[in-house]
Parts: C-alpha cells; sequence; structure tokens
C-alpha cells in the first residue's frame, strides 16, 4: 500500500470511501474516481493522463497509484510523497502496462537536481510563489524509479509530470538524491531542458550532513545503496560516506552539463547569501516570468525567515550560519578525513569544485 497520510484511505478499498477499482468496460478506467468526482463519472484513459489533477504518486507492484490534485493542493504539499496533501481523500490503482505509451512525450520542463540539505526545498517555494508555474517537489514515482530503474516506467512518469495547468509556463521538477543516479537516462529523454544543479562545496556539505544522528542515518541509508556506484568500501566511516556521496553527485552534475546543455550549477550558499539574484536567475533560466517587485515580495515574505520544510519554525540565515559554524567545529575531523579520502581515489576537492564553478548560474 501506499504508505503515507492517505494510507488508510487507500488501504481501506471501499468504493467512494478509498481506492478506486477499475471498470472492465472499453475505453474506461474508473466508475468511480476520488471523492471530488461525480460517482457516476466514467474516466478514460485519455481523460486520466490528460491533466495534472490525476497525479501518479508511486507505484506498488504492477499498479500505478493515483491520487487527485488541483493547483492548491501542489502548492501546499511541501513534498509529493507520503507527505503529500491531496485535493480530496480517495486514490486510484490503475495496472502500469495500461498507462505505458499512453501520456505521449510532453512538453519541456524545468529541473532541479540538488544534493540534499542545501536550500532546493527553499527555492522550489520560491520559485512556486514568484511564478505561479506547477512546481512538484519531490515525486515519490521518480524517487522509487531512482533505487529501481526502469525504462517505461520512466518514460510514463516523465510524460505525466509535464503536464501543464498554464500552457504558457513549464512545470519545474524538483527531484532527490536517488534521482541524481538516473540522470543519463532523463538526459538522453530530455536534453532541452533546462537544469539547475544545486551543490555544496565538500567543507559546507559535511556541515548539512553530518550534523545530527538522523541525518548520518539517511546517509548510511543512501549510501548503503549505491555504495557500488560511489566506490564506497562495505562499512566505511560517515565521513568517507559523505564524500562519495559528495563526490559522485558532483560528477553527475558535471556529466549532465555535457548531455542536457541547458544546465548550470548553483551554490547553496550564495543561494542563501544572495537569495534575490539566486532566485531571479533561476526563475529566468528555467523560463519562468520574473518581476523585480515579485522577487521583493517573495524575499520580504514568511518563507525566507522560516524553515522551508516546516514553515511554523523561525529559521533564517543567519540561524544556519550559526548553525554550520557549530557543526563545523565538532566534525573538523571527520572534514579533514573526507577531504584525504577524495584526495586519495580521484581529483582532487578543489578540482571538482572549480569545474562545478564554471558552470554557474551566477557569479
Amino acid at each position: 500500500m501506499v504508505r503515507s497520510p492517505f494510507a488508510s484511505m487507500v488501504a481501506r478499498g471501499i468504493p467512494g470511501e478509498g481506492r478506486c477499482t477499475l471498470a472492465m468496460v472499453p475505453g474506461v478506467i474508473a466508475e468511480r474516481v476520488a471523492a471530488r468526482y461525480s460517482r457516476d463519472m466514467a474516466m478514460t484513459l485519455a481523460d486520466l493522463v490528460s491533466s495534472p489533477d490525476n497525479y501518479l504518486h508511486s507505484f506498488e507492484g504492477d499498479a500505478a497509484i493515483f491520487v487527485p490534485m488541483d493547483r492548491e493542493a501542489y502548492r501546499r504539499s511541501i513534498f509529493l510523497d507520503a507527505r503529500i496533501s491531496p485535493a480530496a481523500e480517495g486514490a486510484m490503482q490503475v495496472p502500469v502496462e495500461m498507462l505505458l505509451g499512453a501520456a505521449g512525450e510532453g512538453p519541456q520542463t524545468g529541473w532541479i537536481f540538488h544534493v540534499a540539505h542545501c536550500g532546493s526545498t527553499l527555492l522550489a517555494r520560491a520559485l512556486e510563489e514568484l511564478s505561479g508555474a506547477l512546481v512538484l517537489k519531490e515525486p515519490a514515482a521518480l524517487r522509487q524509479l531512482g533505487f529501481a530503474p526502469a525504462d517505461a516506467r520512466l518514460d510514463l512518469i516523465l510524460s505525466l509530470l509535464a503536464r501543464r495547468y498554464d500552457h504558457g509556463l513549464p512545470n519545474v521538477i524538483k527531484a532527490n538524491v536517488p534521482v541524481n543516479f538516473l540522470l543519463p537516462e532523463i538526459a538522453a529523454r530530455r536534453p532541452q531542458d533546462a537544469a539547475i544543479a544545486l551543490y555544496w562545496n565538500l567543507a559546507d556539505y559535511l556541515t548539512a550532513i553530518l550534523r545530527s544522528d538522523n541525518h548520518r542515518q539517511w546517509l548510511r541509508g543512501i549510501t548503503d545503496h549505491f555504495g557500488a556506484q560511489l566506490g564506497l568500501a562495505e562499512g566505511a566511516e560517515d565521513a568517507v560516506r559523505a564524500a562519495a556521496l559528495w563526490r559522485g553527485q558532483a560528477e553527475r552534475f558535471l556529466a549532465l552539463a555535457q548531455t542536457m546543455p541547458h544546465t548550470r550549477t548553483l551554490d547553496a550558499a550564495l543561494l542563501f547569501a544572495e537569495p534575490g539574484k539566486a532566485v531571479r536567475q533561476a526563475a529566468l533560466h528555467l523560463g519562468l516570468p520574473v518581476m523585480e517587485e515579485d522577487v521583493a515580495m517573495v524575499l520580504s515574505g514568511p518563507l525566507f525567515s522560516t524553515y522551508s520544510k516546516r514553515p511554523d519554525v523561525a529559521f533564517d540565515n543567519g540561524d544556519r550560519l550559526e548553525r554550520a559554524a557549530a557543526v563545523s567545529r565538532t566534525i573538523a575531523g571527520e572534514i579533514e578525513s573526507a577531504q584525504a579520502w577524495i584526495g586519495a581515489s580521484g581529483p582532487e576537492t578543489a578540482h571538482i569544485e572549480q569545474q562545478l564553478a564554471k558552470l554557474a548560474l551566477i557569479g
């Protein structure tokens, strides 16, 4: 089942209340859909794949799980995974095989790829407020494919994520770390899309990723799965895991710029230090409209004075810098270990950082 705040709705399988059953009528996907639809409304395959109101949340075995969304639901959903806030109760299960090839290629989109804990949620929400574009924040189904790639499913999800409300504005997709291991496959399908690769320099990354036990547990889980691709030995210490993950993602961002040439990098430190400039240039690069007064309004609003993932918590760049300085002192030995591991196993840290800076969105 979908493990999420709406999991109980999905699990009940009660018509009109929970997951919708498929009607065995030619051309009809479901006789009952989510609660916000009319109970006697039939949905065709064309209906299902044509509108972002029908969001492919995740894959469950051979089925795709759809949940009802609208523009406001996308906006208030800080993440489109288990923390999603749908437009209504209910979910619909559709055989994946029925969907393959049904949605077409879809228009160009913009992308935010990132290394985690680097302000990507802040940037995504700022672009959403600034432009009114549909910003898809960490789609669960795309993340699933990072862990278990499947070409046909990737074609499907990329097509569905490209569906727009406003045909004059490209959607923006904010991915997450597992998706960075799918970048060659995404670039092969979407070479003309614009992308921003948001990253930290190594020392800043380590202070972000090693700052708590929860962050370290996340690091261990990711690097346990992708360790072979990162060149990690089994049982590596946290500093080495973080160094390998940082380098692996940096290398993938650099390779992405070769196959998806409209890729630019953004040092997260500049996003926090010069948010107006960073947000403005990010919007322009991704093809979104920018008005100076709108940028000023977003910067002066609550988004930049609260924690982007928890809007009820006050947090600004001064708080971030204070926290980072304290963590840096605590993990000074691990920073040295990470730098030594990178230097011993490939290009030096400084060289990688210089290569990333050559693709900079802003100086």
